[in-house]
């Protein structure tokens, strides 16, 4: 599972998943519950989630 957010209501979800990515601008309480940080919410899902099929189909 791998989970994207900024906001609070997405703490228990960002820590629960698998790998977790707080988007830029998150709260700082999303940004502590996540593993990593991505790009705005624009961009940030698409890049990290190519960037993650990129590296499975090595």
């Amino acid at each position: 599972m791998i989970a994207f957010g900024d906001m609070p209501n997405d703490v228990s979800m960002l820590a629960w998943a698998g790998r977790s990515f707080a988007m830029a601008g998150a709260r700082p309480d999303a940004v502590a519950a996540a593993d990593r940080a991505a790009a705005s919410v624009e961009d940030g899902v698409a890049q990290e989630t190519e960037a993650i099929l990129e590296r499975s189909a090595e």
